[in-house]
């Protein structure tokens, strides 16, 4: 038997496809993708920059475990009843007891990749912030900045580090940028 076939469902779907929350939830994409009220959304990723990133907030986070902080990639997240977003970092509050988030973490964290775009990004953003995320960062790992989104507004982290806000934590980008 083909792997394909072993597994639930697997497809190739181009952007705009609609289907049903039930379909999309079943279905393997490759890579991952997001739900937008009944449209499946491909996400950019998959170059080094991007990758690199994702990996050095994943291990930097990591370091405080004992906190209770947990950082994990590309975890799904129910941010409206047909809505499921896939950040590239999740920042918890401890282990999360079920295995599609629905309900806010600490820190959602977008990585731009050369595809993305400001509407996309930002439809991205106000999804996490009116699901009762705090804080998103988003990241540009080409021009090494950060910008800091939250339901206030929105700021660009300067210096040479960026807050985790309610922590004592503090993200040098000399860890992050490596």
């Amino acid at each position: 038997m083909p792997i394909e076939a072993a597994m639930t469902h697997t497809v190739d779907m181009a952007a705009g496809t609609q289907i049903s929350v039930e379909e999309y939830l079943k279905t393997v994409y490759r890579p991952d993708r997001d739900y937008v009220d009944g449209v499946v959304q491909e996400r950019n990723l998959g170059e080094w920059d991007h990758s690199s990133v994702q990996t050095q907030f994943v291990i930097f986070f990591s370091k405080f475990r004992h906190t209770g902080l947990r950082a994990v990639t590309e975890l799904r997240i129910r941010v409206r009843e047909n809505t499921y977003r896939i950040p590239d970092v999740v920042v918890t509050a401890g282990k999360p007891q079920e295995q599609v988030l629905t309900k806010p973490p600490v820190l959602c964290i977008e990585i731009l990749s050369k595809g993305d775009t400001v509407s996309q990004t930002n439809e991205r953003v106000v999804d996490y912030l009116e699901f009762g995320v705090p804080v998103v960062w988003v990241v540009d790992p080409r021009e090494r900045t950060v910008w800091i989104y939250r339901p206030t507004g929105m700021e660009h982290a300067v210096g040479l580090s960026v807050k985790l806000e309610g922590t004592s934590i503090e993200v040098p980008f000399s860890e992050i940028f490596d």
